[in-house]
């Protein structure tokens, strides 16, 4: 399989304004919302929906009839005969939905696809799994997000832990994670330089938020919400989470819903989709890997590696980097294992600030990258980041003149 052929349009992709948990997306369906939003982003874009031959969907919460996965959002934009599938690899699912398209197209099996990804962490469902044959025939009941973000499947400890783990293992302090926290704040705050020009390089603003049945306006978003103002002295008057530790609510992200969508399709025809023909977006690489048991910010290490691997390049070629990074800590045990400037890395943003909805996560940082390199005037970017099961994904993306 190559990869040569598999660009992404310039300007073919979108997200939505991410908000704080139980915020102003709090009511919508994950699917449906994401459906509403991308026949929006197609019309702006005249891109026909008919075109595509296949769709992935991203997403890890599930969702009324959620069931049936991707052929139901295509239907609602109008691809009613074009095959999907749905898949979730939690935090990294923005890139293994990313692969899932460019793999299709790398093979031969499509020459167009719509990845979209979705997450609703709010309202997250409350699953009964019966057991007949129990106690009783009482069976077992969990609530989806919350209670799987403080008990690991495998050994019971919290994403937290996995934090203080890692930062224990790298020798990173208090004052390395408070000021890197800091840094990503005032990086955010360059996308909202003149008027959010970078944001809207990518993202509908003002945004509309529909209501339920998505026939009239509910609300309007100016930009995400649920980011906090940061200052040095606020994150030093921070309590740990965990006693003795030193990873504290304002140096890790919180849960948000939202979603982001892009095109992929072969170099023959990205010229058409794009909004910039000129631009070129190419797909290079993938990688993924796993750590040892509560390690998880330490996965994107390897993923990072691996994915510069299969792009045949150096992490010094690289221009832009972006990262998952649900803990300070993922980028300063980055940094020290990859010799790259902590500071320099995100610009523009990213989920530490503007938040988690999971699937979109990925998505919306790749995005932003890609946006950064066309300003920098084209060169590699790096994508890599975490998630549950300390495993990691990373991607690698050119951006040049056609």
């Amino acid at each position: 399989m190559s990869l040569s052929n598999v660009e992404i349009p310039y300007g073919a992709y979108w997200s939505t304004p991410f908000t704080k948990w139980q915020g102003s997306l709090q009511h919508l369906h994950a699917m449906k919302f994401a459906a509403w939003v991308a026949k929006s982003e197609l019309e702006k874009r005249n891109i026909d929906p008919t075109t595509f031959d296949s769709g992935v969907l991203g997403m890890t919460n599930a969702q009324y009839q959620s069931f049936y996965g991707a052929p139901w959002p295509l239907y609602e934009i109008g691809a009613t005969k074009t095959p999907g599938h749905i898949l979730s690899q939690v935090c990294a699912t923005g890139v293994r939905g990313l692969f899932a398209s460019a793999s299709e197209i790398a093979l031969g099996m499509a020459e167009t696809s719509l990845l979209l990804t979705a997450d609703r962490c709010s309202n997250g469902a409350h699953i009964y799994y019966p057991a007949p044959g129990g106690p009783g025939g009482y069976g077992q009941s969990e609530d989806q997000v919350t209670y799987n973000m403080q008990h690991d499947a495998i050994a019971g400890h919290s994403m937290i832990q996995t934090g203080e783990n890692v930062a224990k293992k790298f020798a990173i302090t208090r004052e390395e994670l408070d000021a890197v926290a800091l840094r990503r704040y005032e990086q955010y705050q360059d996308a909202l330089a003149d008027d959010q020009a970078f944001q809207k390089r990518y993202m509908t603003l003002p945004f509309s938020v529909p209501t339920p049945n998505f026939r009239k306006e509910a609300a309007v978003l100016t930009g995400d919400e649920g980011v906090f103002p940061t200052t040095a002295e606020g994150l030093a008057k921070l309590r740990p989470v965990n006693e003795g530790g030193v990873v504290t609510f304002g140096n890790m992200t919180h849960p948000a819903d939202g979603n982001a969508s892009v095109v992929l399709t072969t170099a023959d025809k990205a010229q058409a989709y794009a909004t910039d023909a000129s631009i070129r977006v190419q797909v290079c690489g993938f990688g993924q890997s796993r750590t040892e048991l509560a390690h998880m910010p330490e996965a994107p290490i390897g993923a990072a590696n691996n994915a510069l691997k299969m792009a045949g390049i150096d992490v010094k070629q690289v221009k832009a980097i972006k990262t998952h990074n649900p803990f300070a800590v993922n980028d300063v045990a980055f940094a020290k294992a990859t010799g790259v400037d902590v500071m320099n890395m995100n610009n523009y943003g990213c989920s530490m600030i503007w938040g988690h909805p999971q699937g979109p996560t990925g998505m919306r940082a790749i995005i932003e990258m890609i946006e950064e390199l066309v300003i920098q005037g084209g060169g590699y970017g790096l994508f890599t980041g975490c998630a549950g099961g300390d495993q990691g994904m990373a991607v690698v993306i050119h951006v040049g003149d056609r």
